[in-house]
């Protein structure tokens, strides 16, 4: 991974050198020996890499200085001036030595990208380890995609079977609607018709001579049952309540207290108020 950033900005760093140098030996050539410009060309070139292999070595140890990394700048606008300033001044080929002017400004360029690259770097455990996350989030998150679409097929399926199950029990209902209000219909012509009447009156008046019974339709709906209250016996008479009680108070001895003999005397069977039982009491015990 280091070879994809650092071998493009050699290679342009290469380039760049030479032109410097070619450059510099054919314009400065004209006008000094060309040792000379040879010596001024390989002076800039040396001077950029002195800088650049500094700011490498920084950038290993972690560190950083402004001011080598303004002085290999400084290297890399020279170099490109020299190149545009050749392009300016030559009579053939302008254009062409202007289009590879910036070479070594994108040459130093190329080098801050694989600094930056080398800076945020992280080892293939590190890397294996967000990856590893990354998957585990989306396996979460397809989970929870599944499990959400199924909760809803699931509450489908429930509300569909309960709309199905609803619609049946009301086409039931309808029917057995319709069936009464037929039976009803029925019953209420047989009973407000001409002949039932004397029909009815045919089969009773041998049993009841002279009277009609009269039909009434069945109730339809709830009822409720009627409990049918037994016969109260006769009253008991004031002596004979105050006989009574005076047997029952002193069919023990000593003789009871009021509430045992009001007990005694409902569980024998007896019936009176709670008003005349007590006025029974105070007049035996008086």
């Amino acid at each position: 991974m280091k070879a994809k950033t650092v071998l493009p900005a050699v290679a342009m760093t290469a380039v760049s050198m030479v032109l410097t140098l070619a450059v510099v030996v054919m314009w400065l050539g004209t006008a000094m020996p060309w040792p000379v410009a040879l010596v001024v060309g390989l002076g800039i070139d040396g001077g950029w890499l002195a800088t650049l292999a500094y700011e490498r070595r920084l950038a290993a140890q972690g560190d950083h200085s402004r001011a080598v990394t303004g002085v290999g700048w400084s290297f890399g606008l020279i170099a490109a001036g020299v190149l545009i300033a050749h392009a300016l001044t030559a009579e053939e080929s302008a254009g062409a030595w202007l289009a590879v002017a910036w070479l070594p400004i994108a040459a130093k360029a190329l080098w801050l990208v694989h600094g930056l690259w080398e800076r945020t770097a992280l080892t293939p455990n590190a890397l294996g380890a967000i990856r590893g996350i990354q998957q585990e989030a989306r396996d979460e998150a397809a989970v929870a995609r599944a499990r959400l679409r199924a909760e809803a097929t699931t509450e489908e399926t429930r509300l569909t079977a309960v709309t199905e199950a609803g619609a049946r029990v009301a086409r039931v209902q309808a029917r057995t609607a319709q069936s009464l209000s037929r039976a009803w219909s029925t019953l209420e012509t047989a009973r407000s018709g001409e002949d039932t009447g004397r029909a009815l009156t045919s089969v009773t008046a041998r049993v009841t001579p002279g009277v009609t019974p009269a039909w009434d339709l069945p109730v339809w709906g709830p009822t409720e049952p009627v409990a049918l209250a037994l016969d109260a016996g006769p009253a008991l008479t004031d002596a004979a309540l105050d006989a009574l009680v005076d047997e029952i108070r002193h069919s023990e001895t000593p003789a009871l207290s009021y509430r045992e003999m009001a007990t005694r005397f409902r569980a024998g069977g007896h019936s009176a108020s709670e008003v005349r039982l007590r006025a029974a009491w105070k007049r035996v015990a008086a």
